[in-house]
């Protein structure tokens, strides 16, 4: 059987895995660019949370300007949530009850780049958070 998500997709880190913010200091991820490929999804990771009150809300924006100056923040109609009948990034956020789950956000968009911006909320302690961006649906296949 033939490994689709191995040859037919590609893995870009947007947040480095040693990522423990202590504060309430928004996670913003790398511009993804999307070149090449039709699909987007973000995995989020997180740790143990220490932080008995944080929250975690998660943003997507996205642009075709090389330099993001068209960022805009995507509207659900372009995102698809991981929860039947729940806003797409209201499923992907989190809170300090959530310890070493993974939650994901596709994006379906037409830009040419997009990323997303973790921000913590009564985040006092550290919360080791990491995301990756999975692109799928390569105009060329294999993916290298």
């Amino acid at each position: 059987m033939r490994d689709n998500v191995h040859n037919l997709a590609f893995r870009v880190a947007i947040a480095p895995p040693a990522t423990a913010v202590a504060d309430n200091t928004p996670m913003v991820g790398n511009w993804i660019d999307r070149s090449g490929f039709e699909s987007l999804t973000f995995g989020i990771t997180t740790g143990a949370l220490a932080s008995g009150a944080a929250t975690f809300t998660v943003l997507v924006e996205d642009a075709d300007a090389a330099d993001h100056s068209d960022a805009a923040a995507v509207p659900d109609v372009g995102l698809i949530s991981s929860v039947a009948g729940v806003a797409p990034e209201a499923a992907a956020g989190f809170t300090f009850a959530d310890h070493n789950v993974t939650k994901k956000i596709g994006y379906i968009g037409n830009k040419q780049f997009a990323r997303i911006t973790i921000t913590p909320a009564a985040n006092a302690s550290a919360a080791p958070i990491t995301a990756v961006a999975v692109l799928g649906h390569a105009n060329l296949r294999p993916v290298a």
